[in-house]
């Protein structure tokens, strides 16, 4: 149960990189792995960055702050970084939709998880 989170990141995290693909009419499992890779691992800096900033205190993976802008972050400038170095787009408007989509994502389950509990 404690992993729950990062699963859920991780899942949603492909789910964002398989639906990219099939919109611009690219294989979505033959390429999947090379969409992926530099996103999860942004995603592996935002969690780093989290449990970092939380040191101190619990922990929490499912707060949408800090934990949540955090791990939002880090995957996204994570990925676009890893992105660019290794010779994949970065276009500005990529870079949008991405930001949205992935705040979408991994901000928005755990803003659901967060009314569910008030």
């Amino acid at each position: 149960m404690r992993f729950a989170p990062l699963a859920v990141d991780a899942l949603l995290v492909i789910v964002f990189c398989a639906i990219g693909r099939r919109s611009h009419d690219e294989a979505v499992l033959a390429g999947l792995v090379q969409t992926v890779w530099p996103f999860a691992i942004g995603l592996l800096i935002g969690w780093a960055l989290a449990m970092a900033v939380a040191r101190n205190t619990r922990f929490d993976a499912t707060a949408l702050w800090p934990s949540g802008i955090l791990i939002w972050l880090g995957t996204l400038a994570g990925g676009m970084a890893l992105r660019a170095v290794s010779g994949q787009g970065v276009a500005v408007s990529f870079v949008i939709v991405a930001a949205g989509v992935l705040a979408l994502f991994l901000l928005g389950w755990r803003a659901a998880a967060g009314a569910l509990r008030s």
